[in-house]
């Protein structure tokens, strides 16, 4: 299958899960994430319409990120503090906040450097923080205190990787979100849903879906 059909067929998924409920497909993003996959094949999806790629590795997506400055290059992968500066400079926006002195690192170098990135927190409810990082629900006034409503990290909303087979997960992201939205009086977008499960995370709300495999196929 071509590149050309895997995204029509994954455009297809979307419009009919976005019928069943009841939202306009154009509201909800797909982002592929193209971690492994060669400049080239990115370059096509590019000519397809598709300027915002999300990378796992701050390494190899600052590479890319210099290989083609007309592309925008998302980090959805951990961030240590000591790739803090790195992945600012490179990325147009972080997926992965997940801790106070996170933050703050950011928060200094985003001063630093002068730029203003987009900031995403990644939350995790199912005390799986170990195995794929996140806030949890009692950590998030701490992290949204050391954010302080920096307006060089603005907070777009949450990301989340619910733990797979658990379509209820995604509920529970979206009432979370809700309840942030009452709280700090500002709209928050919901990153969630991958190939297995886009479309329960669309019935409950997800603004974005990450697709990897099923957009660009199998990794040389």
């Amino acid at each position: 299958m071509s590149l050309a059909e895997r995204i029509e067929a994954l455009r297809g998924r979307i419009a009919r899960a976005c019928d069943l409920a009841g939202r306009d497909p154009a509201a909800v993003e797909l982002l592929p994430v193209s971690k492994k996959q060669p400049l080239a094949l990115i370059r096509e999806a590019a000519g397809g319409g598709f300027l915002r790629f999300g990378e796992n590795y701050v390494q190899e997506g600052t590479a890319k990120a210099e290989a083609a400055p007309d592309l925008d290059f998302l980090l959805l992968g951990p961030l240590q503090r000591n790739k803090a500066k790195a992945a600012l400079q490179s990325f147009r926006e972080i997926l992965t906040l997940d801790r106070p002195e996170l933050a703050e690192r950011l928060r200094h170098l985003a001063g630093e450097l002068e730029v203003i990135r987009p900031v995403w927190i990644q939350v995790d409810l199912w005390a799986e923080a170990t195995k794929l990082g996140g806030c949890a629900d009692a950590d998030l006034p701490a992290l949204l205190d050391a954010l302080g409503g920096d307006p060089r990290l603005p907070l777009q909303g949450l990301m989340a990787i619910p733990p797979p087979g658990d379509a209820s997960a995604f509920t529970t992201v979206a009432a979370l979100r809700q309840r942030l939205q009452q709280d700090l009086g500002l709209p928050l977008r919901l990153s969630m849903g991958m190939s297995g499960d886009l479309e329960a995370a669309i019935a409950a709300g997800s603004d974005q879906i990450r697709i990897g495999t099923a957009f660009f196929g199998e990794r040389a």
